[in-house]
């Protein structure tokens, strides 16, 4: 069985950003979804999302998340995934597409319009564990906590049984909810220099 740091370096982030004409926004929202729900049927898919910088912006900012390499390759070549882009012929252009592994995918801010080729450098390592640290903490422990207080026989299961629960349930709350949070608060920590 992989350990926890495999499996988390190992998952792949991918950013994407594309140009859509703005008054087209409500066709390219829907095509996107329908995206992200064919994705979502596809083994290693951990989660995704996007955004933009104001509702008449024609920089969109995608991300999608991929258990390991040879998963997200699956789905990239995938017919599924191929029949989907060709839906957007004419919706969208592509602009930029980037891989990162690990967790340094949450951490990379959105570059800014006109300036795609130099995106901010990424949080110092100590900041991005401390972020990850402060999503994990509370959400760990409400969880202990629950379960114990509904389920008494939780703590006397076997350890590796605990933890092998906690960690399936909770690396997916984490992954597509807590930690996109999380530093999206702290983004003006994490982009500050002092102390880093």
């Amino acid at each position: 069985m992989a350990s926890t740091k495999e499996v988390q370096s190992s998952s792949v982030t991918v950013s994407v950003t594309r140009k859509v004409d703005p008054s087209r926004s409500e066709e390219v929202t829907a095509w996107i979804q329908s995206g992200v729900n064919i994705a979502g049927r596809w083994p290693g898919f951990l989660g995704s999302g996007w955004i933009r910088s104001s509702t008449r912006s024609d920089e969109w900012y995608m991300l999608y998340r991929f258990a390991d390499p040879s998963s997200l390759s699956a789905w990239e070549s995938s017919g599924s995934r191929k029949a989907w882009l060709e839906q957007g012929d004419g919706l969208i252009e592509e602009r930029r597409v980037e891989k990162l592994t690990g967790i340094e995918g949450w951490f990379d801010s959105t570059p800014r319009p006109n300036d795609l080729s130099s995106p901010s450098p990424r949080p110092a390592r100590w900041k991005q564990a401390v972020s990850v640290w402060l999503a994990f903490f509370p959400v760990s422990l409400i969880f202990a906590l629950l379960v114990e207080a509904l389920y008494p026989a939780w703590s006397g299961l076997w350890t590796t049984a605990r933890v092998f629960v906690t960690t399936t349930i909770l690396t997916p709350i984490m992954t597509v909810w807590v930690l996109p949070v999380v530093t999206r608060l702290l983004r003006s920590w994490l982009r500050s220099d002092k102390a880093s």
